[in-house]
């Protein structure tokens, strides 16, 4: 009052003015109840030293009253105002950040395409997210309680399935508990407690949000399941058509000899020589298969043991290219390996790895193309590839050709096959400790490779 009464001398219009931007910063800062109690406050002061008879709380004249009560009521009305306008603003970072909760949980939904998975972290996704001590989920179709946080007897099964049957959200101030059906529509698929005090639209977004991620995780394993089914379904036909195909054509070579030598007596020696080189040559085709089959259900059981020796790799690769040497054929051979590598494996076990490499590079490129097998030791470890130019393999079925059964969708009928060599070279190389794989790029050949633990 110093202030304006003897240092700047203001007059009374000016001082009602700065009382009531006084009330309204404490209305701002503090809220209503206390902006009232400055309003009054104000309203005692302006009178007090402002308004004749100054030093008193008397009032002079109409003219004073009306002022006083135009001050008091101004002060009020901008009090109520400014306290309106600050909890509309809290309210407005509330829900801002309630959105923002919101969005961040609903991009955890969409992490998982399981539903017992889902089901299984929205719980800690929702204490994560809002910030509470714990949470409850509950959907009858999968009949368990998924919980999170600190244990809340309240967030019980039989009050979930009470909120289930209620159908909408409810708040339990006194316990600060809330709770909210999942829902998607019209029809609900479980429920959701949570140890806080939510409004009701959040609680009824977070119950849509928790309530679509779960449909939509059992749309996608529905769809998973449906489109294993079918991808079962082709390869079982794939397997009947390459596996009979591939049975057929020696036994029908094998039939066609035996006919024609019963049907026939009088063949010269020479062509009777020639159809029992074929029901032989047939016969050993057969007998491969078959074989092959057994390999593959017996290395899948892991019925065998290694036989681990110390080999030098140079002959164990000398020794493979002699095998296949027939069908190699006019194919140029180039062995980079070390003559002094020596590694502890099972030799014929990794021998056929190698054979069945060498005949794939055979059959899938060019007649003359040549065929590059290189050893070397990397960490530890001894890499071997065998290299080819043929026309390569696309990207997606790289990671599908090591399969039982599987053979390329270019190459499937142009060469003969079960699509079991590569089956068997991954369990040998698995059985070992290693490892097998394939670089490939269309029209520019493959690099097959398989790395083995080097043994003491």
């Amino acid at each position: 009052m110093y202030l304006y009464t003897v240092v700047i001398r203001v007059n009374p219009t000016t001082v009602a003015l700065t009382l009531l931007i006084w009330v309204l910063i404490v209305s701002a800062l503090w809220g209503l109840r206390y902006a009232l109690f400055t309003a009054l406050f104000a309203t005692a002061v302006f009178n007090y030293y402002f308004l004749p008879p100054i030093g008193t709380f008397t009032i002079a004249g109409t003219q004073n009253w009306i002022a006083l009560f135009a001050f008091l009521i101004t002060a009020v009305i901008a009090s109520q105002l400014s306290d309106r306008a600050r909890k509309q603003t809290e309210e407005a970072v509330g829900r801002r950040r309630e959105l923002e909760r919101l969005y961040s949980f609903s991009q955890h939904l969409l992490t998982s395409d399981n539903v017992l998975q889902l089901l299984n972290a929205v719980p800690h996704h929702v204490v994560e997210s809002f910030g509470v001590s714990a949470a409850a989920v509950y959907v009858p179709d999968k009949g368990n309680l998924y919980r999170s946080g600190i244990e809340v007897p309240d967030l019980d099964v039989d009050q979930l399935k009470s909120i289930i049957a209620r159908g909408e959200p409810m708040v339990d101030s006194a316990r600060n508990l809330s709770y909210t059906p999942l829902k998607m529509g019209v029809r609900t698929v479980g429920a959701i407690g949570v140890a806080g005090n939510f409004s009701r639209q959040t609680l009824a977004a977070m119950g849509s949000l928790i309530a679509i991620a779960v449909e939509r995780a059992n749309a996608v394993e529905t769809l998973a399941r449906s489109e294993a089914a079918r991808e079962g379904e082709r390869l079982r036909s794939a397997i009947l058509d390459s596996v009979t195909h591939e049975f057929r054509t020696p036994l029908t070579s094998i039939k066609a000899s035996i006919t024609s030598l019963l049907s026939t007596p009088g063949l010269s020696s020479e062509d009777r020589q020639e159809l029992m080189t074929v029901i032989n040559e047939e016969s050993d085709r057969l007998n491969r298969l078959v074989g092959e089959a057994a390999e593959v259900a017996q290395l899948e059981s892991h019925e065998f043991q290694l036989d681990l020796k110390d080999c030098r790799v140079l002959d164990l690769v000398q020794a493979a290219v002699g095998d296949v040497r027939q069908i190699l054929g006019k194919h140029p051979i180039e062995i980079r390996v070390p003559q002094e590598t020596t590694v502890r494996l099972d030799a014929d076990r990794i021998k056929e790895v190698l054979v069945q490499l060498l005949e794939n590079a055979a059959k899938y490129s060019a007649p003359e193309s040549p065929i590059r097998i290189t050893a070397e030791l990397k960490d530890a470890s001894l890499e071997v590839s065998v290299a080819d130019q043929g026309a390569g393999i696309d990207d997606m079925e790289q990671v599908l050709i090591f399969d039982k059964f599987y053979r390329g969708k270019n190459q499937r009928y142009r060469v003969q096959g079960t699509g079991m060599g590569l089956a068997i070279a991954r369990a040998i190389v698995e059985a070992h400790g290693g490892k097998i794989g394939v670089t490939s790029q269309l029209g520019c050949g493959s690099v097959f490779y398989f790395q083995l633990p080097v043994r003491p």
